[in-house]
């Protein structure tokens, strides 16, 4: 078991996440694209989400080179959507990823993008990374491994909304009274 298999699980279980709230909800994505210029109408992007999902449980259970690659490459979109609308300051409030949370596209997204692609390019050069074979080296069960992935997941679910929102509200000037 290679050292990115905790980063890479946790890349794969936000992808789930992710997948899981954009397949429900799916209209904040849709907004988000069409600001940049992408038709997607919501019955695309519910699939997309669908095939995310996919992806991220494929990841979770095998961590072979194949689920790892196309882990990687989604966080390569995810950082181009990023970049994109940092760079067009696109009017942003939600990209739909974590439901009704608001979580315009920051710095915080960029840095998890790009740790999320080189746990995955590690995971490629060195398969093995699923949470079955992780449970099966690890004491306990895996108990603390999954307890460590899952408190990882909570830890970046958390900075890309609650933090992010809360950054977007200090750098609005402030009202006078």
């Amino acid at each position: 078991m290679t050292i990115a298999a905790g980063p890479f699980a946790i890349a794969a279980t936000l992808l789930v996440v992710a997948g899981a709230f954009k397949a429900a909800r799916p209209a904040d994505t849709a907004n988000a694209l069409g600001a940049l210029g992408v038709p997607a109408p919501r019955l695309l992007v519910r699939a997309g989400a669908v095939v995310e999902c996919a992806i991220g449980l494929a990841a979770l259970i095998s961590g072979d080179a194949i689920s790892a690659t196309l882990v990687g490459l989604s966080y390569v979109v995810f950082l181009v959507f990023v970049l994109e609308a940092l760079r067009r300051h696109a009017p942003i409030s939600s990209c739909g990823c974590f439901g009704k949370v608001d979580t315009p596209p920051s710095w915080l997204h960029v840095i998890v993008n790009l740790g999320s692609v080189a746990a995955s390019v590690a995971v490629v050069l060195q398969p093995g990374a699923g949470l079955l074979a992780a449970v099966r080296s690890q004491p306990l069960s895996g108990a603390p491994y999954l307890l460590l992935v899952g408190t990882g997941a909570g830890l970046a679910l958390l900075v890309l909304s609650a933090h992010v929102r809360n950054l977007a509200l200090v750098r609005q000037p402030q009202v006078a009274r």
